[in-house]
């Protein structure tokens, strides 16, 4: 006998009305951990202080450690929210087009920070509460499964050519080409090497990644205690 049939149409949209829950909440959950990868590599400096050491910028364009961290930490405090004027580094000049750049990218963390952070965490806790009553917690093996998804086809991309990707991300997401700096008129472009970003999306992807595994590994564990 089929479910519509033995329990009538309130048991169907009982089912359909818990799918949708679990769904949303994988979603919210998921937008929470990739908002929350972005945000903490945002502002996890040692990543840059290392690769600075690394490839030796220091010696390479003649700067002290410590006025490429002071530049560096500027752009990083920059693309925080709370932050108020305009960006300012300590001891290099800027073009007007760089400047506009840094605006753009601005937008684009501040909308992170301020919508999809809070609405990701908001959406996962409200939803979480909706569901608390399901003991196996579907919506952790739905968000793993996403988690996973999303970084496999995007660390596939970068795999295969870093600096297609990388082009693409730009062409994508910004409408000019004041993100090719010169580095006669913006010489940060010298003290930002191709590497680091790739070792920012690399953390962002290792993030997202270990949380997946976390969230698998608990619908597991909850699998197995609503057997017992």
């Amino acid at each position: 006998m089929s479910t519509l049939t033995a329990g009538g149409p309130g048991l169907y949209n009982d089912t359909a009305m818990k799918i949708i829950k679990h769904i949303l909440t994988a979603l919210a959950l998921t937008i929470l951990v990739f908002s929350a990868s972005v945000v903490f590599t945002l502002n996890f400096k040692p990543l840059y202080y290392a690769d600075m050491e690394r490839y030796r910028l220091s010696e390479r364009f003649g700067y002290p450690e410590e006025e490429l961290r002071a530049n560096y930490d500027a752009m990083v405090e920059y693309n925080n929210f709370f932050y108020k004027g305009e960006l300012e580094f300590p001891t290099l000049p800027m073009s007007e087009n760089a400047r506009e750049h840094f605006r753009e990218v601005r937008v684009i963390f501040v909308f992170i920070e301020t919508v999809l952070l809070p609405a990701g965490l908001a959406g996962t806790i409200a939803d979480i509460i909706l569901c608390r009553k399901d003991r196996k917690k579907p919506y952790l093996l739905l968000s793993g499964i996403f988690s996973v998804g999303i970084p496999a086809v995007l660390g596939g991309l970068i795999a295969a050519n870093w600096d297609t990707f990388f082009t693409k991300f730009h062409e994508l997401f910004f409408n000019n080409d004041y993100w090719l700096f010169n580095s006669a008129t913006d010489p940060i472009i010298d003290l930002l090497p191709d590497e680091f970003f790739l070792h920012c999306c690399v953390l962002i992807l290792g993030i997202v990644l270990a949380c997946a595994a976390l969230c698998i590994i608990l619908y597991i564990r909850n699998a197995k205690r609503s057997r017992a």
